[in-house]
Order: structure tokens, then sequence, then C-alpha cells
């Protein structure tokens, strides 16, 4: 897709991504229809003097016929919008409503006859509890073994969008967040907690940091999904530095900001046994299909179907 101006719907531009991406696309002079919920639109960073914004209860609950009429004109749809509460989101029963509202937003997409649809994932998707995925690179041909609601119902959707879309004529893209960081972040976050809290010369709890991430500032971050949602890249996408840094390692970096490396505390909090320890990313030359034999075997689409309706 050429990346002259476009008229492009979004879902979440009030959102802590969205946000950063809706920046990026004003910049480059993208036309933007934004479909946000009821009385939030005054979160959107910007509005052009074409933009349009559609404000529903739920956008969630909006039929696959409300979604069509809504794509009529537009010549892609970018849908970060999904269930986040910090401390909730992993385990809600929301990310079931969101799937289901994801469906029927992609069934509009079929009905309007739209070019590209490009949805957003999550890294946690992947499969990264085995000896085989420490200290190794994740790739977008990496198998998935998603391990909470969240992961899953992410994993359910871009796996029946993967089939779906393209049977209907829309191209496809799944885009990956790996461990994203920045202006507008929630507080409660790592990096917003950690500069909240040396900034005002109090302790911070940690774990004991040893843990491997692959961390990438949000407006970094928008920069790449925007081009990855405006190029022809189809099927998957990783949003990553492909960098790793310890937890530890990064704090410290925080903290050599303010001088008072003496307030973080490791090993005051217990590491999450849960926790994978090395999450890094790959982007690779070339997107990869959605369905490697990998990911349609053992923890593929009928396992993570059925996970998600247990």
């Amino acid at each position: 897709m050429s990346k002259a101006a476009r008229h492009i719907l979004l879902t979440g531009s009030t959102g802590f991504v969205g946000r950063a991406v809706t920046r990026v696309l004003h910049h480059a002079g993208h036309r933007l229809c934004h479909v946000v919920r009821q009385g939030s639109a005054d979160r959107i960073p910007a509005l052009g003097a074409k933009d349009r914004v559609i404000e529903v209860p739920d956008l969630f609950a909006q039929t696959a016929t409300w979604w069509a009429e809504a794509m009529q004109g537009q010549d892609l749809v970018l849908h970060m919008a999904w269930y986040a509460e910090a401390g909730q989101y992993q385990t809600s029963p929301k990310n079931n409503d969101c799937l289901i509202g994801t469906l029927a937003m992609a069934q509009g997409a079929g009905l309007a006859k739209l070019r590209r649809f490009v949805g957003v994932g999550t890294c946690l998707e992947y499969d990264l509890h085995t000896p085989q995925a420490e200290r190794k690179s994740v790739g977008t041909n990496s198998p998935l073994n998603p391990q909470s609601p969240y992961a899953a119902a992410k994993a359910a959707c871009s796996l029946a969008l993967g089939h779906s879309l393209p049977q209907a004529g829309v191209e496809f893209l799944w885009a990956r967040l790996f461990y994203l960081h920045g202006a507008g972040e929630d507080p409660r976050r790592l990096m917003a907690a950690l500069h909240e809290n040396l900034s005002k010369g109090q302790p911070m709890a940690l774990t004991s940091g040893q843990q491997v991430r692959d961390f990438l500032d949000v407006a970094d971050a928008a920069r790449m999904l925007a081009d990855d949602a405006l190029s022809d890249r189809c099927g998957v996408s990783n949003i990553c530095s492909q960098t790793g840094i310890t937890v530890r390692a990064l704090a410290e970096h925080v903290a050599d900001q303010y001088g008072r490396r003496d307030l973080l505390q490791f090993g005051t909090r217990p590491d999450n046994p849960d926790d994978p320890p090395y999450v890094v990313g790959h982007r690779g030359p070339n997107p990869h299909p959605l369905f490697p034999q990998s990911a349609t075997s053992g923890t593929g689409a009928k396992a993570m179907t059925e996970r998600m309706t247990q």
C-alpha cells in the first residue's frame, strides 16, 4: 500500500499506543476516522481539520453491519482498541468481549470490501516458557502458547482473522507489540513507576530484575506500527527493538538519571514463577504468514479456542 495520504479508520486512538500512532499518522497527513467510547474523544491527542469522530457506548458491541457502514470510504482499518486496565486485563473476562467484538468488526470489513485490516496483538501470544525459548529471540514464525486469557484471546483473534479476512478479499496484518514505555504510560507500569518514585526520592520495591525484556519507546513503536500498517506486509509483524536488557539494568539506567540507585530495592518483591525469563523479539526481513505448522499444532487455533470458552 502506498504511503500517500490515506483514509484510515482507527480504534484505540485514545489509548497509550493509539495516541502515539495518531500523532504519527497526523504528521504524515493522513485523514483519520476515530471510533471511540462515548465521552473519551477529548483524549485524542490532536484532530486534523478533516478528521471524523464516531462515539459509541461500546465499540465491541457494534454489529458487522454497523462496522460495514462506518468503514465506507476507508482505505485501511487500524484496530488498536482492547481492554487494557493495568493489573486487570490479563485475566479479565472482558477479553472475550473484545474478541467477539473484533470478529464482528472483521466481518464488517468484508462486507465493506475494505482493502486492508491491521490488528494489534502481543508478544505474550508466543511460547515463551519452554527451555528452547530461553535466550532465543522470538520471530514471527515462532510457535504460539498463550498463558493468560488476554494472550489467548489475542492469539485466537489473530488466527481467526488470518483465515476469514483473506477469504473475504481483505489484506490482513497482525502486529504483535513487545514491552513498550514512554509518554502517557499508565503510572502503574514499570517505567512510569520508576520515574514517579525516584523523582520523589521514594524507594522502589523490585523483583530480582534478572528477567530480560525487549523494551521499546512507544514513539518508536508507533512509527514502526504505522509503517507496517501502510506497507504491503501481510501475516505477522513484530513491533520490537530486537535488543534485550535485564529489568535490573533498565531500572539502574533510570535511577542514574536521578543519581539514586540506592532507592532500588531488588529482591524485596518475589519473582513471579510464571514470568518468562527471556523475551526478545525479532522482526526479520519479511513478515511471516499467520499459519506456520508449529502454530497450528498442539497449541494452535483449536486449542486456543477451547481455552477461551472454558
